[in-house]
């Protein structure tokens, strides 16, 4: 059973198994209860009907989420030919059935190889992104018309790995092909889009009836709490540190005390004061003496600024 906690809740990322059936802001919910602390929140969301890794930052780490949100993500799914919905997966309203049993596997290779690479992807229209700055899902549910502009995506893999008939109860009439597949894409892509758009490049229509993130950059399925397990543990035994979750995401450079101090009063250095790994791109994670990380930092303009303070002065030195 989860202990009482005294005293500050510590800091860290948790990976979290997230079940069907709840919203991301839900698991945030529980792990607040979980942690003892309001300040908790999540890294790229899942939709209630998906499973998988959520990245959820506890204290400080929630100031990171902003520089993990845009990992690289792979998911497993399924994807059903001949039945197409308005929310293109097994959530929406029926638009279209098709008789699909003609596809073979080669035909949904094809489907999927052509969706493979640098792609400009028109978004789910229920979706989270903002319309006049409304959600698109609530103008969709209020009965308006949304056409949402594509946005470039890649799709690094698109892989097929089974093809068999399937049964759809919302139009049993029709005979439908499922199509189990790995997708590993960048972030903001949709995959219930991919099942849409191979769906229609096939010329049947496609939706998703099954959604599982397996891995958020180098944040893996193995890795992941069970919110069950979690609740039942409380957050603190499953808290990836700071220096340790930087240290999975960004390059690093340690500091001694004093050029620790200066980062986390804000100052920036003159460039070549910190051992900042050749050829690094983006933010650099600076760990101070005693393993703590004090900033993340960037290297512009012949100084070394720092992005993010993540330590307390007081703290440092």
């Amino acid at each position: 059973m989860q202990q009482r906690r005294s005293g500050p809740a510590p800091s860290g990322l948790v990976v979290v198994d997230k079940p069907a059936g709840m919203t991301s802001h839900d698991v945030v919910s529980r792990v607040r209860r979980a942690a003892g602390t309001r300040r908790v929140g999540h890294a790229g969301t899942l939709d209630p009907g998906a499973t998988g890794v959520l990245l959820v930052g506890v204290e400080r780490a929630t100031r990171l989420l902003t520089h993990l949100v845009g990992a690289e993500k792979e998911y497993l799914a399924t994807m059903r030919f001949g039945v197409a919905t308005h929310t293109d997966d097994a959530d929406g309203d029926v638009l279209a059935r098709t008789d699909a049993a003609h596809l073979t596997r080669a035909d949904v290779e094809r489907a999927a190889a052509a969706l493979t690479g640098h792609l400009d992807q028109v978004p789910s229209t229920v979706s989270a992104k903002k319309v006049d700055g409304q959600r698109a899902h609530a103008l969709v549910r209020a009965g308006q018309e949304v056409v949402l502009a594509a946005r470039p995506v890649v799709v690094s893999a698109f892989e097929v790995l089974d093809v068999r008939p399937a049964r759809d109860e919302r139009a049993p009439e029709v005979a439908a092909v499922d199509a189990d597949v790995r997708v590993v894409v960048s972030s903001g892509t949709y995959v219930r889009a991919l099942a849409r758009d191979a769906g229609a490049a096939l010329g049947v229509g496609g939706s998703l009836t099954a959604l599982r993130r397996t891995r958020v950059g180098t944040f893996a399925e193995a890795a992941a709490v069970p919110l069950d397990r979690l609740v039942e543990d409380g957050a603190a035994p499953h808290l990836l540190g700071l220096a340790d979750a930087a240290r999975r995401v960004f390059p690093v450079a340690e500091a001694d005390d004093a050029l620790a101090r200066r980062l986390a009063m804000g100052q920036r250095l003159a460039a070549g004061q910190l051992p900042v790994p050749p050829g690094a791109q983006g933010p650099v994670a600076v760990l101070g003496p005693g393993d703590r990380l004090v900033a993340l930092v960037e290297e512009r303009d012949g100084a070394i600024r720092p992005v993010l303070v993540l330590a307390d002065p007081a703290e440092v030195g």
